[in-house]
């Protein structure tokens, strides 16, 4: 009809070939990275309890304590066990010095460190808390609870020297074996075990030197609690495992480029 507007209605113009709104992508993409820290959280959680648990509970349980191997071997095998469960979800890092050293390597973003690092470090301390209630269940002090420590707090009375080498060294042949097992030209479906076995070798090497750290969110989780010493000499803990992985990083990319 004349003078009425008789033009077809067209619908709103949607998102070509079928893609999903922004906001709903962005919903996903916040999602996908809450998803990702809850399984770094845990995952530290389990290594800190499974690992500083062994340590604790276990390594001089009279007659049948699990010793240096055992503790070794129970580090090992925390990093395995979530490796190829929560892997998939988050990378499976349990540790800001591999976080920094992947950071560095190039595989990851720089928007994931920090939110990565406090997932991390709480995890570890949730895990010292329950290890906390566990180990004074039955009337016991926690005593040095499985910081580590150099001097007179080394397990084998070592100097700061010696702790500062033996980091600086294991953590950054830990994060080269990393950053080597998950390159894409790396045999598919090896990394978790090779990367659980180097922790454990780290361990067998290192126990009685710091107690072995690698990982600033389990030394920050037993210092806590510990106090004291424990938190003095934390700085160690903290600064020459992130200097190690970054050094690691640095020479990855170097085998990487062209």
């Amino acid at each position: 009809m004349k003078g009425k507007d008789n033009k077809k209605w067209r619908p709103e113009p949607t998102q070509k070939n079928g893609a999903k709104p922004k906001s709903h992508m962005s919903r996903a993409k916040r999602l996908n990275t809450m998803k990702k820290n809850v399984a770094e959280f845990i995952g530290t959680f389990w290594l800190v309890l499974g690992g500083c648990g062994s340590a604790v509970l276990a390594a001089g349980f009279p007659e049948i304590g699990i010793g240096l191997v055992g503790v070794s071997l129970a580090f090992g095998l925390t990093v395995l066990t979530i490796a190829y469960s929560l892997g998939h979800i988050s990378g499976a890092h349990l540790n800001p010095a591999v976080t920094i050293g992947l950071w560095v390597g190039g595989r990851i973003s720089a928007k994931e460190v920090l939110p990565y690092i406090l997932s991390q470090i709480l995890g570890g301390i949730a895990a010292a808390g329950v290890l906390y209630i566990i180990v004074t269940g039955n009337g016991s002090e926690i005593g040095s609870f499985a910081a580590n420590g150099y001097g007179e707090h080394s397990p084998g009375g070592y100097s700061m020297t010696a702790a500062i080498l033996t980091e600086l060294v294991m953590t950054f042949m830990f994060l080269l074996i990393i950053l080597g097992a998950t390159d894409e030209k790396a045999p598919k479906g090896f990394a978790g075990l090779s990367i659980g076995l180097a922790l454990t070798l780290i361990h067998l090497i290192s126990i009685p030197v710091t107690n072995t750290s690698v990982n600033p969110a389990r030394s920050i989780s037993q210092a806590i609690f510990v106090g004291g010493w424990a938190l003095s000499q934390l700085w160690l803990f903290i600064v020459i495992p992130i200097v190690g992985a970054a050094l690691a990083g640095l020479v990855y990319r170097y085998f990487k480029s062209k």
